[in-house]
This record gives C-alpha cells, sequence and structure tokens, in this order.
C-alpha cells in the first residue's frame, strides 16, 4: 500500500490530513459499534436552524440488505466498493416542515448541511482506522423506490467504509491513483479581504 507524506501548509490536528480516499478495500468484517459511532459523528455535525437534514441507509458487509445497496452503486463505483466493508447512502431532506399550519418550505441548505454530516463520518472512521471513500455515481433514479426512500429527500452521496486493501485488487488505471491528493495552497482558496 503506497503512502504519500501530507503535509500542511499550516499546523492542523493528523486526522485532517490522514483522511484520504483509497478504492482498495480488504473486504473485512466491520463490527455495527464502530458503524453507528462513525453515524453518531455525523449526528452532531452543524445545521442551518440545527435542522439536521441528514438522513442515512446503511448496510453492513454481507447482511440482508448489503447486495441491494452495492446494486444501486454505478458500473465504475460497484467494481470497487463491493469490497468495502460497509455502505451508507447519504440523503438529504428538501424541504423544511411548516409550524402552525404553515406549508413545508424549501430548504436551501440541505446538500451543504449533509455536507458537513459527510465530513464528520468521514474523520470519525479515519480516528477509528478506517477509510471512507464517497461516491456520486449512484442510481439517483432507482434509490428512492429500493430504499423506500420519501421523495422529499435528495439522494446525495454512498459511503464506502472500510480497512484499506492491497491495490494490486483494482484495476490497472485505477492503482497509480491509489494514494493520497494534494490539496491546492491555502493562498489560492483564501483570500483576505477581497478576492484574489
Amino acid at each position: 500500500m503506497k503512502m504519500t507524506a501530507r503535509n500542511p501548509d499550516h499546523p492542523v490536528q493528523n486526522l485532517f490530513v490522514d483522511r484520504w480516499s483509497p478504492r482498495a478495500f480488504d473486504g473485512s468484517e466491520m463490527s455495527e459499534a464502530d458503524l453507528k459511532t462513525i453515524l453518531e459523528a455525523a449526528r452532531w455535525a452543524p445545521s442551518a436552524f440545527n435542522i439536521q437534514p441528514w438522513r442515512f441507509v446503511y448496510a453492513l458487509r454481507d447482511d440482508a440488505h448489503w447486495q441491494k445497496l452495492v446494486d444501486l452503486l454505478n458500473p465504475f463505483n460497484l467494481e470497487w466498493a463491493q469490497h468495502s466493508s460497509a455502505l451508507v447512502y447519504l440523503f438529504s431532506d428538501t424541504e423544511v416542515d411548516g409550524k402552525e399550519g404553515k406549508p413545508n418550505r424549501a430548504n436551501g441548505s440541505h446538500s451543504f448541511d449533509a455536507g458537513s454530516a459527510w465530513a464528520h463520518a468521514a474523520l470519525q472512521a479515519t480516528a477509528l482506522g478506517y477509510h471512507t471513500h464517497g461516491m456520486a455515481g449512484i442510481h439517483k433514479d432507482r434509490v428512492h423506490e429500493v430504499l423506500g426512500v420519501p421523495e422529499r429527500f435528495k439522494p446525495e452521496i454512498a459511503i464506502a467504509i472500510g480497512k484499506q486493501g492491497d491495490a494490486s485488487q483494482l484495476d490497472e488505471s485505477l492503482q497509480a491513483r491509489e494514494t493520497p491528493s494534494a490539496r491546492m495552497p491555502l493562498c489560492e482558496i483564501a483570500f483576505s479581504g477581497s478576492w484574489g
């Protein structure tokens, strides 16, 4: 397993640079307790007005629901993600329930808030010695029906979770990419006072 050193430009906790998204998983068993700890971390993410619009549908490897979740991945992601230990589908609630007889209204920050839950989950997984890989490549046209999800919930991503496996199990075209990626320097993405 090739590991490239990632060096932040400014001091941060190791957790942030240790987190990365491999595609090679070893297929080992993951305890439900570990998965629940990862989802518990996601539960504590911040959200606008504390609406908490995220919802999860999950399966552990080889449980009764595993194949159903695997089959909702697009062919590219299915090829490698089927070797993970858990799959989690993340949804965001596009509506805010009306109060005092008022109709529901649109939630303008549902995807943003769900993203914060995903980040919390990914960091907690890293702290437990797992890796995560988020995937937008899912069959969004089938996911509501297959998983029984109400239409108001937007499918955001699927998340593969597990222990890192050997890159040699991947298609040759992916093996070279099985290493932590760099990031743009802070000076290219954060500006004092005005853009650029």
